[in-house]
């Protein structure tokens, strides 16, 4: 799993110069689609993460004190509420060239 707090990918939507994302590949759908398919893995990454930190602090009685009991998961939320969206992790990781990729219809012999 990266490590969400040190990356600088913007929380914000910003536009990119279509010429940075497909010089890679030379094909933006190309790039596009291999963005989607790592935005789905830090997706999923993200959710299994979230929901075991949130398990740790998982209360299960009905008492008047799992209000307080569950500050620890609203902090643990927020945190996870601020980040920026698997998308635009996945557009940094690709500008950086931290994603690994290949052309399937490129046969070596």
């Amino acid at each position: 799993m990266m490590d969400l707090k040190k990356t600088h990918a913007p929380v914000s939507t910003i536009t990119y110069d279509k010429n940075e994302i497909d010089a890679p590949t030379d094909n933006i759908y190309e790039a596009i689609s291999v963005i989607a398919r790592r935005a789905e893995q830090i997706n999923t990454d993200i959710r299994r993460e979230l929901i075991d930190k949130l398990e740790e602090f998982a209360t299960y009685n009905d008492s008047l004190e799992e209000v307080f009991e569950n500050k620890e998961q609203i902090e643990v939320s927020k945190f996870y509420e601020k980040l920026p969206k698997p998308h635009a992790l996945a557009v940094q990781e690709w500008l950086d060239n931290k994603i690994y990729h290949r052309n399937a219809d490129d046969t070596q012999s």
